[in-house]
């Protein structure tokens, strides 16, 4: 079982960020550089960021990419605001934004404005789209899975279909993240901060190079995955006994022969047609479905540890829901306590690395809307007089 690493041994330990985010994208940069040891600071309009209140799909966006963050409400609309936020970025490492092009430059928080204060500023911005005849389009996860490829490639013919998570939101923040971190390291060899940006769009694109490389290679286009041609003969979902699903790959000619054996397939082994991989192929409808008139004589419960013997690929269908009670999270702690904002206590994905035999997290807090205002302002040089009439003039919350 990984143990919590120490705090002081987190590799980010003293870079503070601050974030001026909302929904997934930006949030998911800044997630993944709090569970490295980061100081992340989101500043917040008063009352706190609309993300928070989602419901339906949305209502895991905030307490999944948003703990550990430190919350400070400021109203940007205020000159007071906009020279508060100012002063935290000129005291920060790293900025996060992820608003639409212009609208951070038209609050004097653009790049070319920080870096005035701040030479040594990286300033990681998130977008629909880089630079391009696309830039200014506005971009969501599912529009750019829709244009990039992804949806074409995930849904049967004629159906396009998102993925079914925030995949290119939460993969753009990784991207963002590795552009960070790049940058930080090169302001170690020169001293100077940079504008490091990813996007919706590439994300999405990068996503589907594979099937882009598979039509250099080929000649032929890719085709959806629910009708692509397998490179193996079983290589599917199959139907339990009891009504369950469980995907069983058979991916080499020893496998086949271990497959055979843990079910005492002694004809399917030991027909000379079958031998190897391609010979299935050829014969795949034939074989697949005996294979599932086999598997549907077992319940799961009976399956899957025949299976796991055999060393094959195969995976249960599994839930989200599913997944809090999972045996091997449960023991490599790979699920973090957090307390939700009504109170209720949950347990919640965490960084899904590893660092010297240590799962790097501290926890899962959710800050309420302004709760680190007064810590953060004093931090910076703001005085308790100062605090108290910046908040009775609504300026912070």
């Amino acid at each position: 079982m990984g143990l919590e690493i120490n705090p002081s041994w987190l590799p980010l330990r003293g870079i503070r960020i601050v974030e001026f985010t909302h929904m997934v994208m930006g949030p998911a940069v800044g997630a993944i550089l709090v569970e490295l040891g980061a100081e992340v600071i989101r500043i917040e309009p008063i009352g706190g960021d609309p993300t928070r209140n989602l419901s339906g799909s949305g209502a895991g966006y905030f307490p999944m990419y948003n703990r550990n963050k430190k919350s400070i409400c400021i109203d940007l609309k205020s000159s007071d605001g906009l020279n508060i936020a100012k002063h935290l970025c000129s005291a920060a490492d790293v900025v996060i934004e992820n608003f639409r092009n212009g609208a951070m430059e038209k609050l004097g928080l653009g790049y070319d404005d920080l870096a005035e204060l701040n030479v040594r500023l990286i300033y990681c911005s998130e977008k629909g789209f880089l630079s391009g005849p696309y830039e200014n389009r506005t971009a969501l996860d599912e529009v750019t899975q829709m244009m990039g490829g992804l949806a074409y490639m995930t849904g049967p013919p004629g159906r396009p279909l998102r993925a079914g998570t925030s995949v290119i939101d939460v993969t753009g923040g990784m991207f963002g993240a590795i552009a960070v971190l790049a940058a930080i390291q090169n302001r170690h060899l020169t001293g100077r901060g940079q504008k490091v940006s990813s996007a919706l769009f590439e994300t999405t694109v990068y996503l589907v190079g594979q099937h882009m490389a598979q039509m250099a290679v080929t000649g032929q286009p890719a085709k959806p995955m629910p009708v692509r041609i397998s490179a193996w003969a079983i290589y599917d979902v199959f139907e339990t006994l009891d009504g369950e699903q469980v995907f069983i790959g058979v991916v080499s000619d020893s496998l086949w022969q271990k497959f055979c054996e843990a079910f005492s397939l002694t004809a399917l082994a030991g027909d000379e047609t079958l031998k190897t991989n391609a010979q299935r192929v050829v014969q795949r409808e034939t074989v697949l479905s005996q294979v599932r008139e086999l598997v549907k004589r077992y319940s799961k419960s009976e399956l899957v540890p025949i299976l796991e013997r055999t060393g094959l690929p195969f995976a249960p269908i599994g839930k989200p829901e599913e997944m809090f009670d999972d045996p091997h999270l449960a023991s490599s702690g790979g699920l973090g306590a957090t307390v939700l904002p009504d109170g209720r206590a949950t347990r919640l994905p965490i960084l899904p690395i590893e660092m010297d035999g240590h799962r790097p997290t501290r926890g899962g807090t959710l800050a309420r809307p302004g709760e680190h205002t007064n810590e953060v302002l004093s931090g910076v040089g703001y005085s308790a007089d100062q605090i108290r009439d910046l908040r009775a003039c609504k300026v912070i919350g």
